[in-house]
């Protein structure tokens, strides 16, 4: 084996170990932590597999949510590509599911055959999320505004759009009866609901395998095709990028909109796939937990894949040990920023280079 040969093997082990172990240790604060509520360890970690691996349902309802996770984070791959950060994943689901519901409500294409009733809501969400985060990348290029700013205030303006549209029975909002007045739309359609993988008694839905087809999509996308290269050379230098005859800013746009064309999608997903109406709260900070997954997975499609699947098991795990062994919840969020910040400051361990 030659020296530069071995040299890359060992940088790649270096790459895998160093997060691996990071987490590691987060886990085993985190662990630490529990203990002080004063349950036995053996009684927490029943609590925690079960609420994860327990039953058909509980891992389909945790693939569930790394499906959600893993789409926000590889839109976030998307932004990273061209050195931008989108950090409105929260914003963009509540725009994505929005328009699913209106699309599977209001615009007649439940009575179409499948898979074209569920395909025109969902394809609504990517088109209002791709919107959204599309409107921040134009602020950037015509106003100089730094797209964290701006994708992270646009998300308020958008959950404030649904929470209208799910209080007012002009829109979105189910009419008021004595046995309904919950602020939340009418139930989706059947026909227009993402149909379940497997058994009824798993929650798991299509668009997990719609996720990882994606994911797939888009590694291939950006990492092996001309149109990632420019990506890559507008985010290294875009005044140099344009004078090679590439257009920077209409790459700096399409890089932030599909960011949100992705997080649309995840809105569409919870919509259509789990809560089946649409609710002023149900985005349910998936957005902010997705931009972990895309900063931890350093840009990359495919770990993002790894870092949704590990966090959709942690936040069930959790819901299991809130309702069993009476931890509080905040208790995974806790989990979640020990992780972050032990593979941030971790990652000064790693080559400083590329790598993505």
């Amino acid at each position: 084996m030659s020296a530069a040969l071995a040299g890359r093997w060992r940088v790649g082990a270096l790459k895998l170990a160093v997060p691996l172990l990071s987490v590691g240790a987060a886990l085993l604060l985190g662990a630490l932590a529990t203990l002080g509520f004063g349950k036995s360890t053996g009684v927490l970690a029943e609590a925690f597999v079960d609420g994860a691996f327990g039953s058909a349902y509980a891992v389909g309802a945790s693939l569930n949510r790394a499906c959600i996770l893993a789409l926000v984070g590889i839109g976030f791959c998307w932004a990273y590509r061209a050195r931008l950060v989108n950090v409105g994943g929260e914003g963009q689901i509540a725009i994505g599911g929005t328009c699913a519901a209106a699309v599977a409500l209001h615009a007649g294409t439940s009575a179409l055959p499948l898979p074209y009733s569920v395909l025109c809501p969902v394809l609504a969400a990517a088109v209002g999320g791709m919107a959204w985060g599309a409107l921040a990348g134009a602020m950037k290029v015509r106003f100089g505004t730094n797209e964290v700013i701006s994708t992270l205030l646009l998300s308020f303006v958008a959950l404030w759009l649904l929470y209208a549209v799910t209080h007012s029975e002009g829109l979105l909002r189910q009419p008021m009866t004595s046995s309904s007045s919950l602020p939340e739309s009418a139930e989706i359609p059947a026909a227009a609901r993402i149909p379940l993988l497997g058994s009824d008694a798993s929650p798991l839905h299509a668009g997990f395998a719609a996720m990882l087809l994606l994911a797939a999509w888009v590694w291939y996308l950006l990492g092996h095709t001309v149109f990632g290269l420019k990506l890559r050379a507008v985010g290294l230098n875009e005044r140099a990028a344009a004078n090679f005859g590439i257009p920077a800013r209409l790459h700096i746009v399409v890089a932030l909109g599909m960011a949100g064309a992705f997080s649309g999608v995840a809105g569409a997903f919870m919509v259509l796939g789990e809560q089946h109406a649409l609710k002023s709260d149900f985005a349910s900070g998936y957005g902010f937990d997705g931009l972990v997954v895309g900063l931890l997975a350093r840009g990359s499609p495919l770990a993002s894949v790894a870092y949704a699947l590990f966090f959709g098991f942690l936040r069930s795990g959790g819901i299991a040990l809130e309702i069993s062994a009476g931890i509080p919840a905040a208790m995974v969020l806790l989990v979640q920023g020990l992780i972050v910040v032990t593979v941030a400051g971790a990652s000064f361990l790693l080559p400083r280079q590329d790598t993505r």
